[in-house]
């Protein structure tokens, strides 16, 4: 039986769960897992411990000898047989419950379609795979952030164009985050376009525009901010409907589809990106269904 009060406490916000999270790589899925199954219930709060990169059998006791001293639900995602098996008979052992975060699903899949279940490290590499795809989209979209290396462009999954403040950078870095390596350049008017954005042919090329006056406002406490008083252009309203003008009729004449971020999240304007990407790569498919896309393209 396992004693309650060594893994749940109180505190001023309700009640408090000790929560060991091991992982084998980076620790994003079973954080994900966790937080996800946390939200769900009412009045909790977490005491969270992270172990990452757990690949060797030698740093099982360690992790033990702290689960000992602060007893809590362990959850887990090591698919290696031998660090598997070690953690959870230790957990056993010490009487804390042991969650292999995965199992749910893949006995679900089993069952369903009669395979047999036989874990492996394979499933591992996979994992790591797809966190260094996405550390790489982020160095990427860091070294071609606001214009940098627009001489060279080629690499890029997506480049993003549009005025100064229509979210091009948080929106890249979201899109890195997912694994796409996205670069952004600045419409600057009187500044032509780089040629590395012109002779892309790889990129798929996306232009984010928005309303005139929401613009003149965010442009305005920018402004404010930098407490710069001094005679500018930048926020006046006549000449930011001129400078979106401009960069809609560029677009246009690319052939560019065209975002309006007005009040839009950026995750929802990645998903539109993502949509767009996804397209892009299965325009072949006769089945590939078009994006839902803002009204004006």
């Amino acid at each position: 039986m396992i004693d309650d009060s060594t893994r749940l406490g109180h505190g001023e916000n309700g009640t408090v769960i000790v929560m060991h999270l091991v992982s084998h790589a980076s620790g994003e899925m079973v954080e994900m897992i966790a937080r996800n199954a946390v939200a769900q219930l009412e009045g909790v709060t977490v005491d969270r411990h992270l172990w990452k990169m757990v690949r060797s059998l030698g740093l099982v006791p360690g992790i033990l000898a702290e689960l000992a001293k602060c007893r809590g639900i362990v959850f887990h995602s090591i698919a290696a047989t031998d660090i598997r098996e070690a953690l959870e008979e230790g957990c056993k052992h010490l009487g804390v419950p042991c969650l292999f975060v995965l199992e749910p699903f893949v006995s679900e899949l089993a069952a369903y379609s009669g395979a047999a279940v036989r874990f492996r490290t394979a499933a591992r590499d996979f994992i790591d795979e797809e966190y260094y795809r996405r550390v790489e989209a982020m160095k990427y979209t860091l070294a071609h952030d606001d214009g940098l290396s627009a001489d060279d462009l080629e690499g890029a999954d997506v480049i993003l164009v549009g005025v100064s403040r229509s979210t091009k950078t948080p929106t890249c870095m979201y899109l890195a985050s997912r694994g796409v390596k996205a670069a952004n350049v600045p419409l600057v008017p009187g500044v032509p376009l780089p040629d590395g954005v012109k002779l892309a042919r790889k990129p798929l090329v996306v232009g984010l525009t928005v309303q005139p006056s929401v613009l003149t406002q965010v442009r305005s406490s920018r402004l404010k901010r930098l407490s710069e008083d001094g005679p500018s252009t930048y926020a006046e309203a006549e000449s930011v409907t001129k400078e979106l003008l401009e960069a809609r009729r560029l677009c246009t004449r690319h052939g560019w589809k065209v975002i309006d971020v007005t009040r839009r999240p950026i995750e929802n304007t990645a998903a539109v990106i993502l949509q767009l990407l996804e397209q892009r790569a299965g325009a072949s498919s006769p089945a590939a269904a078009p994006p839902e896309l803002p009204e004006d393209r």
